[in-house]
């Protein structure tokens, strides 16, 4: 689909589509902690991009985060048989569980996207509304907290090029349009 608008110039695109379609290097999973597939996005990404994704993930369990992913950190894959190059997987907080750092932890999974990105030389990434599903984080409090962790990141980084966010369904880009914080 169209970009409905853009942000800091054009390199912010706004945009309801299917994720597991985007031309970028990276796209972005709203993964759970096991790194083991499951609903939303993160069903959809591993089945569209194959069982290519599983291996990695259970290789980066065993190695480097055995308990599981923490909240607010991201790992990095191939995405299989989609087109983008990469899957970057992010734990969002779940919304109304725990104590009161949901916004920081939500802006730490935009944030450590972004440093993977840069950290692999890719200057696309496109990003699905992290928390706004199952795990219940409104979407007019992500919009602000994903817009200005955006904005802040791209701000001190110039290698990344374009910043899609992914929306599901026009409602949910209207609600972030209607409550992002972006300054231009």
């Amino acid at each position: 689909m169209e970009i409905l608008q853009t942000f800091l110039n054009a390199r912010v695109a706004v945009k309801v589509g299917d994720i597991t379609k985007e031309q970028v290097n990276a796209i972005v999973n709203a993964a759970n902690g096991t790194l083991m597939g499951g609903g939303g996005v993160d069903g959809a990404i591993h089945r569209a991009g194959g069982p290519e994704i599983l291996k990695q993930c259970k290789e980066i369990r065993k190695k480097e985060f055995p308990e599981g992913l923490p909240t607010g950190e991201a790992v990095i894959t191939t995405a299989g048989r989609m087109p983008a190059k990469h899957v970057i997987h992010t734990v969002g907080p779940v919304y109304g569980r725990g104590g009161g750092d949901k916004a920081e932890l939500l802006a730490s999974c935009y944030r450590n996207c972004l440093r993977l990105a840069v950290e692999h030389g890719l200057k696309t990434i496109a990003f699905p509304a992290v928390s706004t599903g199952i795990y219940g984080y409104p979407l007019s409090e992500a919009a602000k907290v994903s817009s200005e962790t955006i904005e802040e990141f791209l701000g001190s980084n110039a290698s990344i090029d374009e910043v899609r966010l992914v929306f599901f369904s026009a409602n949910d880009a209207d609600a972030f349009l209607k409550n992002q914080a972006f300054t231009n």
